[in-house]
């Protein structure tokens, strides 16, 4: 026999619940720094073309983005389907671009304008002429830097 027994009666000790606390504001503080709130609310559809050859940009700060495309169901009793630009969360039309441009520089550290690109995030289907027309009056406010956003698509 044995000298020592084991004792059925023994329970399991309470988790403790210490540290729970610090778990939960760890998490918290993560997605808090890892989220990214949405600029805009998008009045348009906008389905980018497709290119081969890409570049990320690199200073994402410094971006102004110009939205085309046609306007969403709810917009379209007001504005019609063909397309319309966007600026912010508002229609525009292109002479309200020089207005957005110099907004836009005044919201910058002015070592940071020279910086500074536009880009334009284009429906598929939309015409060229509109296209056209915003990158004159870019040209007359001398924001030359666009850039044309894309997605990634095949080499065929």
């Amino acid at each position: 026999m044995s000298k020592f027994k084991k004792s059925n009666n023994k329970e399991t000790p309470p988790i403790s619940t210490s540290s729970l606390p610090d778990i939960i504001f760890m998490l918290l503080f993560f997605f808090m720094v890892t989220t990214t709130m949405r600029q805009q609310d998008l009045k348009i559809k906008v389905h980018v073309p497709a290119a081969v050859q890409i570049q990320k940009l690199e200073k994402k700060s410094l971006v102004s983005y110009i939205y085309v495309g046609s306007p969403i169901k709810n917009f379209q009793k007001i504005f019609g389907t063909e397309s319309r630009i966007q600026l912010n969360d508002a229609f525009a039309t292109p002479g309200d671009i020089r207005d957005y441009i110099t907004s836009e520089r005044e919201a910058r550290d002015e070592n940071e304008v020279p910086f500074m690109t536009t880009s334009l995030k284009v429906d598929e289907y939309t015409k060229m002429g509109i296209v056209t027309d915003i990158k004159q009056k870019l040209r007359e406010c001398n924001a030359l830097k666009i850039n044309y956003s894309t997605r990634k698509g095949s080499s065929e």
